[in-house]
């Protein structure tokens, strides 16, 4: 997989740039853990957009820890305790190493994105075969566990089977992250709703803890159940036959499909710069799920 540049955030020599993804930026720390870093970049149709999102990666650093900790007794994760530079202060946490495992832990709730594209084609989503007459936010019959593989920078994630899964990692570790992903949507879709909203699907990534008192085991890892990696509707407002409005960059997608844009998102060519409305739908669509989510408000 190809790393991004390293952005100057002023760490200082002591910490060592490891990867950089669409939106988050990996350190080495002094004590060999991992400095994971959330810009304020935003992604779409598989492009790193040249506008940033005021505050964006604060939200996302924020609604992770917020998750990981209401998860702690369903799995376990990679945060760590350890200094946060106050260069990056409240857009980064540390977290131990881990050997990640190539799969995308994509489950479903409800039929929308690239689950409804594969629904439409073959009346099924990665091998699990579901009954015709669904509509774009339907609600599936049951939570499918739907993996993708992880893409390069620049690529599109490919849905795989479950069977695939099993040939690329083996059958006990496969049947474990598939577990892990079905219990933890269960308990994110209940916390959602109890506020109002529909976690229409989410994605999660696992990795084998080197050290310390998970080491050997599964663990979650990276971001978890936020606006980047999770589709959030208001269920106050849902409608299946169409697309749902949702807490997310909704706002950012449609502008660039527009004719106001110009872009063609078939080309090769990067898109164009956001203009400032839609930055700031966007910034104000981020907080709006936080602090429905959490209850806090973000400052």
């Amino acid at each position: 997989m190809t790393s991004a540049p390293a952005p100057d955030y002023g760490l200082g020599p002591e910490y060592v740039h490891v990867y950089s993804g669409k939106v988050r930026d990996l350190y080495s720390t002094p004590d060999d853990r991992l400095l994971f870093v959330a810009s304020d970049r935003i992604s779409a149709y598989d492009w790193v957009l040249p506008t940033l999102i005021p505050d964006k990666g604060r939200i996302l650093t924020a609604l992770s820890k917020w998750w990981f900790k209401r998860l702690e007794g369903v799995v376990p994760n990679h945060v760590a305790s350890g200094r946060i530079p106050k260069a990056v202060a409240g857009r980064a946490m540390v977290c131990e190493r881990l050997d990640m495992l190539p799969i995308e832990c994509v489950v479903r709730g409800y039929l929308s994105g690239s689950g409804l594209t594969d629904y439409l084609a073959q009346g099924s989503i990665c091998g699990n075969g579901l009954p015709p007459g669904l509509k774009d936010g339907s609600l599936l019959p049951k939570h499918l566990f739907t993996p993708a593989t992880k893409a390069a920078i620049g690529d599109h994630d490919e849905n795989v089977t479950f069977d695939e899964v099993i040939v690329e990692i083996g059958q006990e570790e496969a049947q474990e992250i598939k577990r892990m992903s079905l219990a933890i949507y269960e308990v994110a879709l209940e916390t959602a709703r109890e506020r109002g909203l529909i976690l229409a699907d989410t994605k999660f990534e696992f990795g084998f803890a080197r050290s310390g008192k998970n080491a050997g085991r599964i663990v979650l890892a990276d971001e978890v159940l936020t606006p980047d990696s999770s589709r959030y509707w208001s269920e106050a407002t849902w409608s299946p036959g169409g697309p749902q409005p949702s807490f997310d960059k909704q706002f950012v997608r449609d502008w660039l499909t527009s004719p106001e844009s110009g872009w063609d998102k078939s080309s090769n060519t990067p898109p164009p710069p956001l203009p400032e409305h839609v930055v700031e739908q966007t910034r104000a669509k981020y907080i709006e799920a936080y602090e429905i989510l959490t209850g806090e408000t973000f400052a």
